[in-house]
């Protein structure tokens, strides 16, 4: 007599199954470039005139060049993790916010909604690259209407330095007062990179019973006891998925990355550049491990 399956075991097959394209896709193209940088950073590279390139095993040298010898390398390690830091909950929660507000009923709501989601389309190379172009094409025009702006600006006699001066008499302390101050003069670049994150939350969002808000009004909840007994608790699998997805975005996009690039491809020093490239991603990797085990404890999964 064969032995049935446990709900258990069927969703593991399931779940592989799921992820068993993805997996092919990372043995198949992934995994061997990795194993190619990997070898690539302990070995200094030299590309023959004719075609082709040898590698001499060099050890650790690349890895220890890159922190003590380079000029600029640690210096945008650092900002870019830092920056990291500082946009990963700015951008989940800003995100969370949005989405409650685009969840709810109103006239333009698909309007409103392709708005916030068209940062990521027009984040695109190709459209990129049109509009550096345009914005060159039109830089003698813009320059002396933005002259105007900064000197009016000036002349209001309102300066960031007495808003800062005005918290910092509050008794807040300078960690918060340097943290708020940094995400305000990224809030563009927040916006920008909340497009997918968004959606990720509006669906979470419509994926809750409305009898859990008519159980919850009915016992006299209020909304902010409702937002943190039911819907907060209800997204949290998704600010898992949100937080992984805005952490390896902000990698990819951060300076270090253009920086192992630049010395890879206009420098032609490819064991210095896989090196960056393999620190950066380990400290990506390391952060998004302690980020998910702290929310994961946290996180309340239902069926």
């Amino acid at each position: 007599m064969k032995k049935k399956m446990s709900l258990t075991t069927k969703r593991s097959i399931t779940g592989l199954l799921f992820i068993l394209p993805w997996l092919i896709g990372f043995l198949w193209f992934y995994a061997r470039s990795l194993f190619m940088s990997v070898q690539y950073s302990l070995s200094y590279m030299e590309v023959k005139p004719g075609g082709g390139y040898t590698l001499d095993f060099v050890g650790f040298e690349n890895y220890l060049y890159a922190f003590s010898g380079h000029g600029q390398f640690k210096q945008i390690l650092t900002t870019s993790v830092m920056d990291m830091l500082i946009d990963v909950p700015l951008i989940t929660f800003f995100s969370l916010f949005m989405a409650m507000l685009l969840n709810k009923k109103f006239r333009g709501r698909t309007l409103a909604r392709a708005i916030f989601f068209l940062p990521v389309l027009l984040n695109s190379e190709a459209i990129v690259d049109t509009m550096d172009a345009t914005r060159a094409l039109l830089a003698g025009g813009i320059s002396s209407s933005s002259t105007e702006v900064l000197e009016a600006a000036s002349s209001s006699g309102v300066s960031i330095d007495y808003y800062i001066q005005m918290f910092d008499s509050l008794g807040l302390p300078m960690g918060v007062l340097e943290y708020v101050t940094g995400a305000i003069s990224r809030i563009s670049e927040i916006i920008n990179a909340s497009g997918v994150q968004i959606i990720i939350f509006i669906a979470a969002l419509q994926s809750i019973s409305p009898a859990m808000y008519e159980v919850a009004k009915i016992e006299g909840a209020t909304a902010y006891e409702t937002f943190w007994k039911v819907t907060f608790p209800m997204v949290m699998p998704h600010i898992i998925t949100n937080v992984v997805y805005t952490v390896v975005d902000s990698f990819t996009n951060s300076e270090v990355v253009d920086l192992a690039y630049r010395v890879i491809f206009k420098e032609y020093n490819y064991g210095l550049g896989s090196a960056m490239s393999l620190i950066s991603t380990i400290i990506t990797c390391l952060i998004l491990v302690l980020v998910c085990r702290f929310i994961q404890k946290r996180t309340f999964y239902y069926n």
